[in-house]
């Protein structure tokens, strides 16, 4: 895990293009606090901050070079133990132990293709000689970052966008629908665009190409919704168990120290617990957020269970004051390069400090779980769709009496639900967002009326297999990793999220919509296979909580007040000023109906204010 930086410019003399690159690298340092390396070879110019992980030797640093190919990379390639035994069978000699050095040699023998070949993360950069070509690949899930800039043939890249600003190519000029995305569904990319108007993102499961001022993108990998499989759910539970206990244990490599992330949910204890049982009970440090009060969120009783079945495990918790907060808001804002579309990032912001603070450098995370196998509470709609569209009224009426049983939701709340499954039977996921796009907030930005926000890719596959590939893509897992990166590196750490093996995403995608929610229950797969690793307690639970705070109701109204202050003149050439403040004298009287919104607002402004 490290940070990266790049160029390929034949505007530049050498020193400007060392000096470019200097700042680019400066302002990513904290990704990388070990070593700092450069290779220049103009035009192409290469920068890396490393953060040891694994191969802890000065021979593991990078740019790394290895038979005419030179790459800058951050990530991990898990699989690296098996895909060198493989090449060293082919006659390639390794001098390391880690994967860098296995990428180039993949890279040599396989070319492009060699991506497909790997399990793990990664944003990464190849110059090769032999071609005169700068090959550049982003892993199939957009775990890791990539951002770039590129205009008449001259071509910038960088982990975070804060170093593109070192690039003579940058201008502060933001992405006005980018900016409506964010405000109302919370995006904070949408494909390769960002907030910034020249700044792009390579998009997930894509290859990138720089070769004679000219610059090809290309897809390398997609979920197969044809893929079926075909077996008991004895096997189905078999097979999810064998998978997932592998990508444990190859995310769990590593030649420092480890922990997780815990929250008390099925996800990050399901994590905690496989591990503790792969490691034979090896002593294992979990990091948790909690806050007490009114409406709060405290799961330190769930983990309570999980604590009682592996004693291996020594707990840490932290729960941030809103004077913590706001003492460390500035920061949080200079490391987060896009408006926080809700508070929680900063609670996961002070997991990961309390993780560094303990000497951790690799966390395993829970992100990617509720995508792959339908956690949500809204993939209820999708799934009582799937029954409508089959005609099967009544295993519709079934599974939403359950759901009610279940959840304790009263006749108003099932009427909703029923509705809105309703809506989803009849409308595609790109007519369902693009209503709730121009409907939540129709004053929002006027100029951009009659404009197409964004455009949902057709897929295969059931309504709810549907919803979840744009969860995965575009609606909500993008965000989720963005923040995800930038929290952890914040304080140079590496996060790794099993659950994005794309083995266990393309068996999820390959099972029944029952297999994921039966009977109203979620993630019925996972519940079931992991039965005995996972404490009864939590794979008995029925709540879905979620990585939650309130400090859009909370700290709005206290320490960050001064977010929703003045006449909001950063933004009034873009939103209807006379209504935004409305609503913040509505909120002011108690009315928490657009918190969120106000949230999002406060955060865009702030964000503005640093272009």
């Amino acid at each position: 895990m490290c940070g990266i930086a790049g160029l390929l410019d034949t505007t530049l003399s050498p020193e400007q293009a060392r000096h470019t690159l200097d700042a680019m690298l400066e302002a990513c340092a904290h990704r990388g606090p070990d070593y700092r390396g450069t290779w220049l070879n103009n035009p192409v110019c290469l920068g890396h901050n490393r953060l040891s992980i694994i191969d802890l030797s000065d021979a593991a640093n990078q740019p790394m070079h290895y038979l005419g190919l030179t790459i800058s990379y951050n990530g991990e390639v898990y699989n690296y133990i098996e895909l060198r035994e493989e090449l060293e069978k082919l006659g390639y000699v390794f001098t390391t132990h880690g994967d860098t050095e296995v990428i180039l040699a993949a890279y040599h023998k396989w070319g492009r293709d060699c991506v497909n070949r790997f399990i793990g993360m990664w944003g990464f950069a190849i110059w090769d000689s032999r071609t005169q070509e700068l090959f550049c690949s982003r892993d199939r899930f957009g775990i890791k970052p990539f951002h770039y800039i590129f205009r008449d043939g001259r071509f910038y890249f960088a982990s975070e966008m804060k170093a593109l600003k070192a690039s003579p190519l940058y201008t502060n000029n933001y992405n006005l629908m980018q900016m409506a995305r964010g405000l109302n569904l919370g995006w904070t990319h949408y494909m390769d665009e960002t907030y910034y108007e020249v700044i792009k993102a390579l998009p997930a499961a894509h290859n990138l190409v720089v070769k004679n001022g000219q610059i090809s993108i290309e897809r390398y990998w997609d979920i197969d919704f044809s893929k079926k499989f075909n077996g008991s759910f004895e096997e189905k539970k078999a097979a999810f168990k064998d998978v997932f206990f592998d990508s444990i244990r190859m995310t769990e490599r590593r030649d420092v120290t480890l922990g997780v992330c815990l929250s008390g949910g099925l996800d990050s204890s399901a994590i905690a617990s496989a591990l503790s049982v792969y490691s034979g009970g090896k002593e294992l440090k979990t990091f948790t957020s909690f806050y007490v009060g009114k409406d709060e969120v405290d799961e330190r009783p769930f983990i309570q269970e999980v604590l009682k079945q592996y004693p291996n495990i020594i707990p840490h918790y932290i729960s941030p004051t809103e004077q913590d907060v706001e003492e460390h808001f500035d920061r949080i804002l200079f490391h987060m390069d896009i408006p926080m579309p809700s508070s929680s990032y900063i609670s996961q912001y002070f997991v990961m400090k309390l993780a560094a603070e303990n000497g951790i450098k690799v966390v395993l995370d829970g992100q990617g779980s509720d995508e792959i196998m339908g956690g949500y509470m809204h993939s209820f709609y999708r799934l009582l769709a799937d029954n409508l569209r089959s005609g099967n009224l009544s295993a519709a009426l079934r599974t939403l009496r359950i759901h009610r049983q279940r959840q304790g939701y009263g006749a108003n709340k099932s009427v909703d639900i029923f509705a809105k499954s309703v809506l989803a039977a009849m409308f595609s996921e790109q007519q369902l967002y693009t209503k709730e796009f121009r409907y939540n907030y129709p004053w929002i930005f006027p100029g951009l009326q009659g404009w197409e926000p964004f455009g949902l890719s057709e897929t295969g596959g059931t309504r709810l297999k549907q919803f979840l590939y744009q969860l995965i893509y575009v609606t909500l897992l993008p965000t989720l990793l963005h923040t995800e990166d930038i929290n952890s590196m914040a304080f140079s750490i590496e996060s790794r999220v099993p659950f994005l093996d794309h083995r266990l995403v393309e068996l999820c995608f390959s099972l029944d919509n029952d297999d994921l929610i039966h009977d109203a229950e979620t993630k019925y797969i996972m519940r079931k296979a992991l039965r005995g690793v996972l404490p009864d307690a939590i794979a008995d639970r029925k709540d879905k909580v979620g990585f939650i705070t309130r400090g859009d109701r909370t700290w709005l109204r206290g320490r960050l007040r001064h977010l929703l202050e003045g006449e909001f003149r950063e933004l009034d050439e873009v939103i209807d000023v006379k209504k935004v403040k409305e609503i913040v004298a509505a909120f002011d009287g108690g009315d928490n109906s657009n918190s969120l919104f106000l949230w999002r607002l406060a955060m865009l402004r702030g964000w503005v204010r640093t272009l």
